[in-house]
């Protein structure tokens, strides 16, 4: 089984809208030992992978691929499916796949859903080794396998709380686009885009994330606005902690200033000795110590987005219980550690509980008289964690005053997102009858807690960071035209973009003769190209996109863009395009090109070339408006009557047409790109052009004048 070719199409391509991986498999002497004749082969890889049986295959149903398995199917679709549940058991799903033979014997295209192409490519190579090992009766470790994936995964995917924001975008068909190897992600297009990194956006204030991490400037601009919180103040010794304490009253709490995930903060302290070794822990977390009045009640995670609470959590206590043999040590493994719901990795929603790796924790052991080695009395409770994770949903119990409070407070600091910490007795009561206190507010706060409590339901934080970032209905798209066909696109593309830039749009373009803003050129290489139409995207100036993509690029890259508000085929001769990935036939030529057809937008247009049937027979896959263009009217007859638009000629003149009317644009032999000669491939292109923008509004008035300025406009352009 060799991979004679990988290739990461890393957008819309001939096989699905999303990113994959298309492996060019050759298989060889296997092409005559489909799964059925090899012996054990099905026991051995369905006992490494018992959850393909949850893979339904083409038959439908649950089973389906090992039904295949049992009748016979060869290395190629075995190899889909054994990459994609890799991926799955890894914790990047994936449920698209596909396996076709290509021309040549024993050669085949396998093609999986790739969410990060590094975890895709190293789950196919793994898929490879089970599947030769499972047909060659070796020895292969899955759990090792799954091991070093998922924390391929864990290292190089997004993270939960990015990952659901990006979620909610897709669900509101707004388009996303990674832009570092970490969390920081563009959310929408060009001019109308926004940024997040995790919980924070670029609305998010520097200034105010600067306040936040300082707690005692916190405090102090709440203090001043009417928000409740503890007194307090930096004390910079343990004596000056005991001071503190003194002035303020026991109980105290003793914390660093700029910590965060409750790391060295210790509570309830009443005697100088527990302040003063409190002191210690604080200083190692934080570059300044703060000591304050110790609110009594349990701590809670207020989540406001965009000056509204958006979810609530409140933090666990964890006690133990003596059975009058077992040391508090054995204690917290059977009775809180044997919960699954605690774990090392980021999806548990409560910590593992350690006395030796955590200082606060001994030290709240210490304080009742135990020790790790203790043996408590039968029935004996002993408080382990007096604030532990904050991970049980109280979101539906907030009272409005306090929800009110906690918005105020985010204000008050100036953030969009914050993680306002608060200690009430009960959150459900207003702030008047109880002695609640803010005790911190947080940038940039978790979401995990809220995505997957311990206790409650989950909440969707990641809509309500989209929501405040992009107003209903606005989908942070820029007008995209992209262009395709055999010939005539680049020009196609130079005449559209300047037609747009005239309209007062700015303009990013790329095409074969390079990558230009505005009529500035960038880039004179060839760039009809998957990352140039992404470095059109990711400008934050322009307003609209015109992006020229040749077959190979769809072939071997996918397109640039999801989807796109208007969709061009120039024409098709299929002869020029066979040999290029395996491609020999008339339908797979057209099946490439179908590709720019599929992602126009449902409200959006395809501009297709009439007089090309090929390129005509395309119109039955557009989710949108359809418009024809051809240099003779009579072959738009039967589109016109059904009420579409189209462009063509009448009388050596541009004429738009509609079901019962057409306007004039202008005249032929007044245009000095078309010029005496009239080449009918130079008129087709003009055409396309003119309907391209026409579906995006353009008037005729400014398509006039830019027709009759495109050769001026074109030669003006500078290179920087």
């Amino acid at each position: 089984m060799e991979f004679l070719n990988i290739l990461p199409l890393r957008g819309p391509n001939v096989w699905t809208y999303r990113p994959v991986l298309e492996v060019w498999l050759d298989i060889g002497d296997l092409e005559d030992s489909p799964s059925n004749t090899i012996p054990g082969f099905y026991e051995r890889l369905t006992a490494w992978l018992p959850e393909l049986i949850e893979h339904r295959c083409g038959v439908g149903e649950r089973g389906g691929f090992l039904m295949r398995l049992k009748e016979g199917t060869w290395p190629g679709h075995i190899l889909e499916h054994v990459t994609i549940e890799l991926q799955n058991l890894a914790g990047m799903q994936s449920g698209f796949g596909k396996a076709r033979s290509t021309g040549v014997r024993g050669v085949y295209k396998v093609v999986v859903r790739s969410r990060n192409e590094q975890v895709s490519r190293a789950a196919l190579h793994a898929a490879r080794d089970l599947v030769l090992a499972a047909m060659q009766d070796r020895s292969f470790d899955v759990a090792a396998t799954i091991a070093t994936l998922r924390d391929m995964v864990d290292a190089l995917c997004l993270g939960p709380s990015t990952a659901c924001i990006v979620d909610a975008a897709t669900e509101r068909g707004i388009p996303s686009i990674r832009l570092n190897e970490g969390n920081l992600v563009q959310l929408g297009h060009g001019a109308r885009q926004h940024r997040i990194w995790t919980a924070e956006t670029d609305q998010t204030s520097a200034i105010a994330e600067t306040i936040s991490r300082d707690k005692d400037l916190t405090k102090s601009l709440l203090g001043a606005c009417g928000v409740p919180v503890p007194e307090g103040r930096v004390v910079d010794s343990p004596s000056d902690a005991w001071d503190a304490a003194e002035d303020i009253g026991v109980p105290v709490v003793v914390k660093p200033s700029d910590g965060n995930h409750g790391r060295g903060v210790s509570t309830e302290l009443m005697t100088r000795a527990e302040i003063e070794a409190a002191y210690h822990l604080a200083d190692a977390e934080g570059s300044e110590v703060i000591v304050e009045r110790y609110v009594r009640g349990n701590e809670h995670r207020l989540l406001v987005v965009g000056g509204r609470l958006a979810a609530a959590a409140k933090g666990e206590q964890a006690w133990v219980t003596g059975d009058g043999r077992s040391t508090i040590g054995a204690l917290i493994d059977m009775q809180l550690n044997s919960d699954p719901r605690r774990g090392e990795a980021e999806e548990f929603p409560l910590d593992v509980v350690s006395l030796a790796g955590n200082a606060v924790t001994r030290m709240e052991v210490e304080r009742q008289g135990y020790t790790a080695d203790s043996i408590p009395p039968a029935g004996k409770k002993v408080l382990i964690v007096r604030n532990g994770n904050v991970a049980i949903d109280v979101t539906d119990e907030v009272h409005p005053e306090i929800a009110g409070m906690a918005a105020l407070a985010a204000r008050i600091i100036g953030l969009d997102i914050a993680g306002v910490d608060m200690v009430a007795e009960d959150i459900s009561r207003p702030l008047s009858v109880q002695d609640a206190a803010i005790v911190e507010i947080n940038a940039g706060p978790g979401l995990l807690m809220h995505l997957k409590p311990a206790e409650g339901q989950p909440r969707p934080v990641g809509k309500a960071i989209v929501d405040s970032l992009f107003d209903t209905g606005d989908n942070g798209r820029i007008p995209i035209v992209g262009i395709c066909g055999t010939t005539g696109k680049t020009q196609v593309a130079q005449l559209v973009a300047n037609l747009l830039r005239l309209s007062g749009k700015h303009t990013g373009l790329a095409c074969s003769a390079g990558l230009s803003f505005d009529g500035r050129v960038q880039d004179a290489r060839d760039c009809a190209n998957w990352a140039a139409a992404q470095k059109v995207l990711l400008n934050r100036n322009v307003e609209a996109a015109v992006i020229e993509n040749s077959i190979a690029t769809i072939l071997n890259e996918g397109l640039g863009y999801d989807r796109c508000q208007v969709g061009v085929v120039t024409n098709l001769d299929v002869s020029r395009h066979f040999g290029e990935c395996y491609i020999e036939e008339p339908d797979q030529v057209c099946n490439v090109l179908r590709t720019q057809v599929d992602v126009v937008l449902d409200n959006g247009v395809a501009v297709l070339n009439a007089a090309d049937p090929l390129v005509a027979q395309l119109a039955g896959y557009c989710d949108g408006e359809v418009m024809f263009f051809a240099s003779d009217i009579g072959v738009l007859a039967a589109h016109r009557q059904q009420g579409g638009r189209c462009v063509s000629l009448r009388d050596g003149h541009v004429v738009l047409c509609t079901a019962e009317v057409e306007h004039v644009l202008v005249k032929l032999a007044g245009i000095p790109a078309i010029g005496t000669h009239q080449d009918p491939h130079q008129i087709e292109n003009m055409l396309a052009a003119i309907a391209a923008v026409w579906a995006l509004d353009v008037t005729p008035e400014l398509m006039r004048a830019g027709l009759k300025t495109f050769v001026a406009h074109t030669v003006a352009a500078q290179t920087i």
